[in-house]
């Protein structure tokens, strides 16, 4: 019995470690991308809703992710939506940074250290789950 739930737990934390490698190499591709193009002050223009996905019990939230336009050195309007959600919906008309790709300015991201911040919860949350997991089964009665 407890030999399976060792698998279990291996085959969890492979997932777990591959999800973080993962998007850990897209959050770092995308601030590699952003570092060489121009950042400008994007007009937010409205939001998008979402909702956290409520894991490990908690209640859903319902989160906002700006809408921006913004005008490249030419003069031309761009618009974008970010992949930043916050609790509070943003104001029409507020001011946030975006850095946009100067081949397609099309392409733009909100700049903001938010992503690097959630990595390193989830890192950390796993981590824990996993010692506590594996200690878990270690104690589990498989009478």
């Amino acid at each position: 019995m407890k030999t399976i739930l060792y698998i279990v737990w291996v085959l969890f934390v492979a997932g777990a470690v591959f999800s973080l490698l993962y998007a850990g190499r897209r959050t770092k591709r995308q601030e590699q991308l952003m570092a060489s193009w121009p950042k400008v002050q994007a007009t937010v223009t409205g939001s998008a809703t979402g909702w956290t996905s409520g894991v490990g019990g908690s209640s859903r939230n319902l989160r906002y992710f700006p809408a921006y336009q913004f005008t490249d050195p030419q003069g031309t309007l761009f618009m974008g939506k970010s992949e930043v959600s916050g609790v509070q919906q943003p104001v029409p008309g507020s001011l946030i940074e975006v850095a946009y790709n100067p081949v397609n300015p099309n392409e733009s991201f909100q700049v903001s250290s938010e992503p690097r911040r959630g990595m390193g919860c989830l890192i950390a949350f796993f981590a824990v789950f996993a010692v506590a997991s594996f200690w878990f089964i270690g104690i589990f009665p498989t009478g």
